[in-house]
């Protein structure tokens, strides 16, 4: 993990009495909302609708115990007792008093954490694969990548007023856990034919009104030019993209008015010229960041590759008895576990997605019994996952029982990873200034009809998202299944798509016809689903179903 060095601390305090400033002259009349707007923005505060929203940074989802208890505090201090954890590894406060928020930065600096660029046409928080370091299919450790990533954007004085926000994804294995090429920037760390380490650059997705999936602009960039080639990338994309209209002021529209051969031809132009002028970092200092995530030592051995079917057989020898007689041990240990690249040990995820619950929010008790179990069974690391769950990335497989007991008794042990309840939901109407129509109550009634009729336990992988405006904060063109809530002459309306991905088989969902009401939609998701039961083959996910059937059986069964 990596820990910050005398400049990293200076610059995050820095920022910390500078925004205190700020906020006092704001409450004293001084500034203006105005004025005061795009100041609080670069520094996480939002204002909702119903008090100031803080959004804290987290790099690449890692956080250690430290982090997490002191997450938990701030939430107990200031908050009504809970964050929220969102899909670019954050986490949120919803009822923040603008007094406050100068301590709450400050405190957050003790232990190496702010709130800098979680808004604002800035790069926002870098994102990565949140099994990253442990997953067994992963070619290098992406992390180090994007804390370099994440020091060159920081502050960065050409990018700081881009023409629109500007999100960052970089990964390092063939499947795709961040959705990388959603992003304005995918990175995946690839080898050539040589066998040498470099990264493939997509650039121009995203989603919200104008949903695009990334293209290919370079397949292998030298990792001793990374930072010079994403430079060029921004360049471009800060000399030309739309400043006079939001709605085509992202990189992605940019990408696609150009075309993607265009823009490839004029990043090479402006990289070229890059590279004579010295802003690669020293190679040393990449190095300097990558002994931050050396591995534990009973962790270092040559990796084993990712074979699923090897795996669960390892869990199942290993558990054996343990597992015979448990059954929510066993449906857990069978759903909320990947594959770590050494034999012994496996990443556990933590479901923040009881039934009936609000997606991605956790209780300052709750974090702070993921803090000790982190320190307790994962090396004191845990991470936030995109899709609103936490992992606590090394867990001993012989340990596994003693960690579901505790989870199990916090709430916290419900099996239901990549299943038709894992809900993705933004916070919606219901805190929102920007949302049409409420996201939560939506995905509490769809995890209550799933737990009543239990046929989300033969349903198999199935990701729902749900956004409560066109913004698409839920990622619903992602979805399996996706819901987008709408305003509808005054009323909320609930449009549904299908046949959406954010992984390496990346797709976008498609709307099926007229929306539903709060009560239809739920009906709507279970119609669907119910087709697909009907005429799934053997093997087949929900998504591959649809892929064979097209639309046509997914609307009779909704419309007739």
């Amino acid at each position: 993990m990596y820990i910050y060095d005398q400049y990293d601390q200076a610059m995050v305090d820095a920022r910390v009495a500078e925004f205190r400033d700020q906020a006092r002259r704001r409450l004293e009349g001084r500034l203006s909302e105005d004025q005061f707007k795009p100041l609080r923005l670069m520094n996480g505060l939002y204002l909702q609708l119903h008090a100031y929203m803080l959004r804290v940074a987290i790099p690449y989802g890692t956080l250690s115990s430290r982090q997490m208890h002191a997450l938990a505090d701030i939430a107990d201090t200031y908050d009504k007792g809970y964050g929220h954890f969102t899909t670019r590894q954050n986490i949120q406060y919803n009822w923040i008093k603008l007094e406050d928020a100068g301590d709450i930065l400050a405190d957050l600096a003790e232990v190496e954490m702010h709130a800098i660029q979680t808004s604002g046409n800035c790069i926002r928080n870098i994102s990565s694969d949140h099994f990253a370091g442990a997953a067994a299919d992963e070619r290098v450790d992406p992390r180090p990548y994007a804390e370099l990533l994440r020091q060159w954007s920081s502050l960065h004085p050409e990018f700081s007023y881009l023409p629109r926000k500007f999100k960052i994804a970089v990964i390092a294995s063939d499947k795709d856990r961040a959705a990388m090429r959603l992003h304005d920037i995918g990175i995946n760390i690839v080898r050539n034919d040589s066998g040498e380490l470099g990264a493939a650059f997509y650039v121009g997705g995203g989603m919200g009104r104008t949903p695009m999936i990334a293209p290919l602009i370079r397949d292998f960039v030298p990792l001793d030019q990374l930072v010079t080639y994403a430079e060029a990338c921004l360049r471009v994309y800060n000399r030309y993209g739309r400043r006079d209209n939001k709605y085509k002021a992202r990189i992605k529209i940019l990408v696609h008015e150009l075309g993607a051969d265009e823009y490839a031809r004029q990043v090479e132009a402006e990289f070229a010229h890059l590279l004579d002028q010295g802003v690669e970092p020293p190679l040393a200092e990449l190095e300097r960041i990558k002994g931050y995530f050396e591995l534990p030592e009973p962790l270092r051995h040559p990796r084993e590759g990712g074979d699923p079917a090897a795996f669960a057989q390892r869990i199942e020898a290993k558990l054996d008895s343990r597992l015979r007689g448990n059954d929510g041990f066993a449906k857990w240990a069978r759903r909320n576990l990947n594959p770590h690249h050494h034999p012994d040990y496996t990443s556990a995820v933590i479901s923040l997605k009881p039934v009936g619950g609000i997606p991605g929010d956790a209780t300052a008790e709750q974090m702070h019994l993921m803090a000790e179990l982190a320190r307790e069974y994962s090396f004191d690391e845990c991470r936030v996952m995109h899709t609103q769950n936490i992992v606590l990335p090394h867990v001993e497989i012989a340990r596994l029982p003693e960690l579901y007991a505790k989870l199990y008794a916090a709430g916290l042990g419900t099996p239901n990873l990549d299943q038709v309840d894992d809900i993705i939901a933004c916070p919606g109407l219901d805190y929102c200034s920007l949302a049409n129509a409420r996201s939560i109550p939506i995905a509490q009634n769809i995890s209550r009809r799933f737990a009543e009729t239990g046929k989300g336990d033969v349903l198999g992988e199935l990701k729902l998202k749900i956004s409560g405006c066109i913004n698409a904060c839920g990622h619903h063109h992602a979805g399996h299944i996706g819901i987008l809530g709408v305003d509808k002459k005054g009323v909320e309306n609930y449009q549904l798509l299908l046949g959406g991905s954010e992984a390496e088989d990346v797709s976008l969902a498609k709307i099926t016809g007229p929306g539903f009401d709060e009560a239809g939609i739920v009906d709507a998701v279970e119609k669907v689903t119910d087709t697909y039961l009907a005429e799934r083959q053997e093997g087949e996910r929900f998504l591959d179903t649809y892929r064979r059937l097209g639309m046509a059986p997914f609307k009779e069964a909704l419309y007739g």
